[in-house]
């Protein structure tokens, strides 16, 4: 059975908006003074320990929209040019970025058909409201939270909706030289 691995980059503060400045939130672009070689590596090995995507609407649109112009020596862009992409929208009718699947009918279905299969782990990355359906569903089997040494004071949170509780159980910890911490959880 395959894992749902939500992947995301935080602030200390829990926002998790625009880390990369192309949505136009007033402190998009966060992420980038903290980005060096050692996070590029972990998002590598995350990406290629993984055969497919997760996605909500609006960061479907952003990566569509990016990442096939990019290119990279060490087959990062090609790896997500070319992983099947599965993208939980009721308002988009067709996907053109290649190798993306629209979900239809039940999400939650949908995707608990896709852990069933046999493969690597599934990635999600930022979809904040489709994060939100997957953790009502009981969906999630793996948190990676990429926090980053800011305060930012507004903007979307990860668990900023979440209905209740949720426990959670750290099964990795690694702290970086720029002081970026990546936390690893389970479900409890």
């Amino acid at each position: 059975m395959r894992k749902v691995v939500v992947s995301e980059y935080v602030s200390l503060d829990g926002v998790m908006e625009d880390p990369g400045g192309a949505e136009g939130f007033k402190h998009g672009g966060w992420s980038f003074q903290y980005f060096n070689q050692e996070v590029a590596q972990f998002k590598f090995d995350e990406l290629f320990a993984s055969d497919a995507l997760l996605l909500g609407r609006v960061t479907y649109q952003g990566f569509a929209k990016a990442w096939p112009a990019m290119k990279d020596e060490q087959g990062f862009s090609d790896r997500m040019n070319n992983l099947p992409k599965y993208v939980a929208s009721t308002t988009l009718e067709t996907l053109d970025w290649n190798n993306s699947h629209l979900l239809k009918g039940d999400v939650a279905e949908e995707v608990s058909k896709l852990k069933q299969q046999e493969g690597q782990n599934i990635l999600v990355a930022g979809s904040r409201n489709f994060v939100q359906t997957l953790i009502q569903h009981n969906l999630v089997d793996e948190y990676t939270l990429i926090v980053h040494p800011i305060v930012l004071g507004s903007g979307k949170r990860l668990f900023g909706d979440s209905p209740d509780k949720l426990p959670l159980k750290l099964i990795n910890s690694k702290t970086y030289d720029s002081g970026v911490v990546i936390l690893t959880y389970q479900p409890a």
